[in-house]
């Protein structure tokens, strides 16, 4: 059974970091490009974050570039979302997901493989 688990969420002041990590039973992530996906209450769930299978080549959404940075470690089978000067808008349940091509990292709906998510709650 393919797993993935994010932890790692929780409350933080604004101007706080927290780093959610994403391990995966089932899958080796090695193979899969691995993002990091965002929902608000009331919103559309958005990319985050991206990395490609050597950890190589990051993306991020213009929202969080400069504050967060995702990376793995593909000896852990394991990537994670560190996310530094927390703002009340990053507050969101926050979901990893793989897939197996690097094209359209931005898109969920090219995602098949999703986490149950971490919620993460920024004070002001």
């Amino acid at each position: 059974q393919v797993q993935l688990v994010e932890s790692g969420g929780g409350l933080v002041q604004a101007g706080g970091s927290l780093r959610l990590s994403c391990a995966s039973s089932g899958l080796t992530l090695s193979n899969y490009l691995m993002g990091w996906f965002r929902q608000g209450p009331g919103k559309e769930r958005e990319f985050v974050a991206a990395i490609t299978r050597g950890g190589g080549n990051t993306y991020y959404a213009d929202s969080v570039k400069g504050r967060f940075t995702i990376s793995r470690d593909n000896a852990k089978n394991t990537v994670y979302l560190q996310m530094n000067s927390a703002k009340p808008e990053d507050t969101a349940v926050y979901y990893c997901a793989a897939k197996s091509l690097s094209s359209k990292y931005n898109s969920p709906a090219l995602y098949p493989y999703w986490g149950q998510g971490t919620q993460v709650i920024v004070s002001s």
